[in-house]
């Protein structure tokens, strides 16, 4: 997947319920063959029942720096 097929979305720093927010209003912008590469500074328990109920993929990595990478796509 090259980075043309990748919405960047850096929330770290914000208050919830903004990372929330941004993360829902980004999904609009997601179609097949896409992918939502979202930077938060902790882990967006929430966001994953939403996306699991909505038929997304998804993958968290965990960083040193408390950085959590999500990986957002949908399933097929």
């Amino acid at each position: 997947m090259s980075d043309t097929d990748t919405i960047h979305l850096d929330v770290r720093g914000l208050q919830p319920p903004e990372p929330l927010e941004r993360v829902l209003d980004a999904l609009d912008w997601l179609a097949p063959g896409k992918r939502l590469l979202m930077l938060i500074d902790r882990e967006p328990l929430p966001l994953y029942r939403i996306l699991d109920r909505n038929g997304y993929r998804y993958r968290a990595t965990m960083h040193d720096t408390g950085t959590v990478t999500v990986e957002i796509t949908l399933a097929n």
